[in-house]
């Protein structure tokens, strides 16, 4: 007990000794740039800035470890904090002369939240702090100007009420809009001092009747009533929306920042603006801003009143006849613009900053890298590259990834009006408008027709292949990022949104409800793959634009990655698409998706309803040189590259007829009763067909089935060889295999069937034999498979699926629980899952590769293609991943960065 005393005395007395508060101001600061993690991004900067000697108000923050400490005491706050802001206060009080409280020369602050990475708009700010009945009048006299102080009180009280005792915002604009009314009065700046006191007066009754006692006078209780709020918004709806999707961690927390306020609403002289180093929308190296004469910082992002334009140039261009900053304050804005390039130069980074203008005096609030989009983020890099401000290796670090999603794709006018309908999870981007269709037979033949087609449905199964690549896009009630229906529009670059939970389609298959709305067969839907939104009517479109940055950013990050990129394919058009966004091959070729046809559908069926294995091979006869055919253009299409296929792995339940229409197709082609057939069906349905009859269990069960397969391949190997001389080396892969005598078994068939076929054409094709991993099982076994086997490929979707328990279909349902609740940090099929299937992969890698040094190890799950997965098995020393031809060049973007991570 005593040494657990002392050890719990220990650590009251570390948390005393903590540094809460960094002050900044005056020329100086207690942090710096790369503070940020414990300062927040905002104090970061601002303690950066401060020292450059860039006119910063003088300020303190409260770090991202008080924001823990106020989380892990039941939102209160450590000892000794309360003392360190006085102190920290009094301090800029006395840099500016005036002091917090004093109702002569009062102090007023800001006091706005600032996390490690930007989250803009989504936690609270409160401006003007430290204003009262008494304190508005010192305000004003120090000013000159009633108007202003009034102005700037009822500012306080609007805000403080709504972030700080949760009173309704409409409440206040209620009261201003009436009074206006009243008073023909058209804008907020023709209010004067005396209409502001009533305004006031108004807005602290609304106050009082809310809360039931009047609004509070005390400026410490304010303070921290304001620190506690802000602290508070780390945990509100939107912030935990934005960080769920963009992967921040909560255990960041957020810092705080209080600062001196200085006044863009002292008169005509006075102004605030928020501006941008570089076009944020092109990356064009132009300045690009906007701003407002006599307002606060909230007046420019609220469109209460339209801004002007920061440079004559972009005034000119947009047709305003308002005079620009340039224009109307040139010394100013000479100013602001050696800022910019002192700001740009030293974080070799376009930035976006916020300023205020008192008095014709400029006062910088805040500097961070800009956000921008995807367009933008490559000529900036490549831009700066070449400016000399940084190297390739940085550039290629200074694009997102993800974010080349939006080069790739369609995406939505962002002027363009539109009504949202219904939403769901943003399973493929990109963004198309068509006719409503409920099954796929309609879409494909609508889409003959040359009509645009929305393909919506329940859910998807490989027999809506047809219909899926018909549609524009589509979109489902049930699954999720990685089900039947994402996987194949990715893999098309078909806009999809899966997991709608609220699409009800009618029985009769002519309309669908969604939140209380009907829509019906026929009318037009516009999808957002990217947002997860479906809107009524047509939206206007913006094609993406491959600029020669594109060409010049990827070659740099080609010449850096150790990791090949494959793409999953299966047909000649997904392979050119491949190649064309640089595909150094194909990792996987699923042969199931082939059998779809109309064509080939009844040939399959027949093959799978036979009672014998002599049936089996009539049926498979006639579906052999439909699989050369198939092979053949892969191998055209690829030139010699590696091109991986994987024998037949669908659960049979999928090829299985389940109208009498179709048991009557497939016994008209095969000669058998239909009702023999019927029978058959029945017993070979099963409870769970994913872990049941499927991959190598159908190859022992049915030898036959892969003999054909491998058969049809090195036919096809041998062909294509002949034609073009290329050196064309298959790689035959075995799925689910959890044994090596699985592997063993079917691999001798497979040898056999190549054998025979090398000596009846005298070809001479190399190739290899391997297997997917995608069962533990499997992993942990992985010395004794690669024995037999010549590569491994990591099937992560049912690798995660079985290491789990999940279905990916259906846990869609309850992922976003698990995620809200932070239980999952990512969506375990989008992000690989390290701990635990990472793990297993790693622990497959070490083991084959003990077994057989020169094992050829990929991945070709959906994680090929995600980022962070990426970087994960470039660290297990994979030699490639394989992704949807779409996301090749997120690929290899994330595969040089990763390379470059490790140094």
């Amino acid at each position: 007990m005593q040494g657990r005393a002392l050890m719990d005395q220990e650590a009251g007395f570390k948390m005393a000794k903590k540094k809460w508060v960094y002050s900044f101001g005056a020329g100086g600061a207690d942090g710096d740039a790369s503070m940020k993690n414990l300062l927040g991004g905002k104090g970061a900067n601002l303690a950066e800035m401060a020292s450059l000697g860039l006119p910063v108000p003088p300020g303190l923050t409260l770090t991202t470890d008080v924001c823990a400490a106020f989380y892990d005491n039941d939102r209160g706050y450590p000892d000794g904090l309360a003392d360190a802001v006085e102190a920290a206060l009094a301090k800029v009080g006395d840099v500016v002369g005036r002091h917090f409280g004093d109702k002569r020369k009062p102090l007023l602050v800001s006091v706005r939240s600032g996390g490690r990475a930007s989250m803009p708009g989504m936690m609270d700010t409160v401006l003007n702090l430290g204003l009262n009945d008494e304190t508005v009048e010192g305000l004003a006299a120090l000013a000159g100007d009633d108007r202003f102080a009034y102005d700037s009180y009822r500012r306080f009280v609007q805000m403080y009420s709504d972030v700080v005792l949760d009173v309704e915002h409409h409440e206040f604009e209620d009261i201003l809009e009436t009074h206006k009314e009243e008073n023909d009065y058209h804008l907020d700046t023709d209010l004067n001092a005396d209409d502001w006191k009533h305004v006031i007066a108004g807005y602290k009754r609304v106050v009082e009747q809310t809360i039931g006692k009047p609004f509070p006078q005390d400026p410490n209780e304010q303070l921290w009533g304001a620190i506690s709020a802000v602290f508070g918004s780390w945990r509100n709806n939107r912030a935990e929306t934005y960080r769920r999707l963009h992967n921040i961690p909560e255990s960041w927390g957020t810092a705080v920042n209080v600062q001196a306020m200085v006044f863009g609403n002292m008169g005509k002289t006075s102004a605030t603006g928020v501006a941008f180093t570089r076009d944020p929308s092109t990356g064009e190296n132009q300045y690009y801003g906007e701003f407002l004469i006599n307002a606060q910082g909230e007046d420019v992002v609220a469109g209460i009143r339209t801004p002007q334009p920061l440079t004559k140039r972009a005034r000119e261009a947009m047709g305003e006849s308002e005079p620009s900053l340039e224009e109307v304050m040139p010394e100013a804005y000479s100013e602001l613009i050696a800022v910019f390039d002192q700001l740009e130069g030293h974080y070799r980074d376009m930035q976006d900053i916020e300023f205020t203008i008192q008095d014709n005096k400029l006062w910088m609030l805040q500097t961070r890298n800009g956000k921008r989009t995807a367009k933008a983020a490559l000529k900036i890099a490549v831009d700066l590259c070449e400016e000399g401000l940084i190297s390739k290796e940085d550039a290629i670090c200074r694009v997102d990834a993800h974010s080349l999603d939006q080069l790739l794709h369609p995406s939505l006018d962002p002027d363009a009006p539109r009504d949202l309908v219904l939403t769901g999870l943003p399973a493929s981007p990109g963004a198309a408008s068509g006719e409503v269709v409920f099954n796929s037979d309609e879409a494909e033949r609508l889409s003959q027709e040359g009509r645009k087609v929305i393909l919506m449905r329940v859910e998807t199964s490989p027999e809506d292949i047809h219909g899926m690549h018909a549609a524009q896009a589509i979109v489902t009630a049930r699954g999720g990022m990685t089900s039947h229906a994402a996987v194949v529009a990715r893999g098309m670059g078909r806009p999809c949104v899966c997991g709608a939970g609220d699409l009800k389609i009618g029985k009769d298959g002519k309309e669908f409800i969604a939140g209380g709305r009907t829509v019906k067969k026929g009318e037009i839907v516009t999808v957002d793959g990217a947002a997860g939104k479906i809107f009524f009517g047509a939206v206007a479109t913006v094609q993406p634009e491959l600029s020669g940055d594109f060409s010049k950013l990827m070659g740099w990050a080609d010449a850096v990655r150790r990791m090949a990129v494959r793409a999953n394919a299966e047909t000649p058009h997904d392979a050119q698409v491949a190649r064309d966004f640089g595909a150094e091959g194909i990792g996987l070729c699923r042969t199931e998706h082939m059998f779809f046809d109309a064509d080939r559908i009844i040939a399959m069926r027949e093959m799978i309803l036979a009672e014998d294995a002599a049936g089996r091979k009539l049926a498979l006869d006639k579906l052999l040189p439909m699989q050369q055919l198939d092979f053949e253009g892969l191998f055209r299409v690829m030139r010699g590259l590696p091109v991986t296929i994987r024998l037949l792995d669908p659960p049979l339940h999928e090829f299985l007829p389940h109208s009498d229409e179709e048991i009557e197709e497939v016994a008209k082609a095969s000669g058998m009763d239909a009702e023999k057939l019927k029978d058959r069906a029945h017993r070979l349905q099963e409870f769970n067909p994913m872990l049941g009859h499927r991959g190598c269990r159908l190859g022992v069960s049915y030898p036959e089935i892969y003999e054909m397969q491998a058969r049809a391949i090195m036919q096809a190997a041998c062909v294509i060889a002949a034609e073009t001389g290329d050196k064309i080396v298959p790689e035959i892969m075995i799925p689910l295999v959890a044994k090596r005598a699985e592997l063993s078994f079917v691999k001798a068939r497979v040898d056999a069937a190549a054998a025979m076929v090398l000596k009846e054409t005298g070809g001479d094709v190399a190739y290899l034999v391997g297997t997917m991993i995608e069962l533990p099982r499997a992993a942990l076994t992985a010395d004794e498979i690669a024995v037999d086997a010549e590569f491994f490929s990591f099937g992560t979707n049912d690798l995660t699926q079985t290491t789990f328990g999940l279905s990916r279909d259906d846990a869609a349902s309850f992922l976003p629980d698990y995620m809200r609740r932070g239980i999952f940090e990512r969506d375990p099929f989008v992000t690989l899952d390290i701990k635990g299937v990472g793990a297993l992969v790693e622990i497959a890698a070490e083991k084959g590769r003990k077994v057989r040094p020169a094992l050829k190890l990929g991945i070709c799950g959906e994680h090929g293609g995600d980022p962070e997965s990426i970087a994960f098995v470039e660290g297990l020393g994979l030699d490639y991943v394989s992704c949807s031809p779409y996301r090749t060049p997120i690929a290899r973007l994330a595969a040089a960065q990763a390379k470059l991570g490790e140094k």
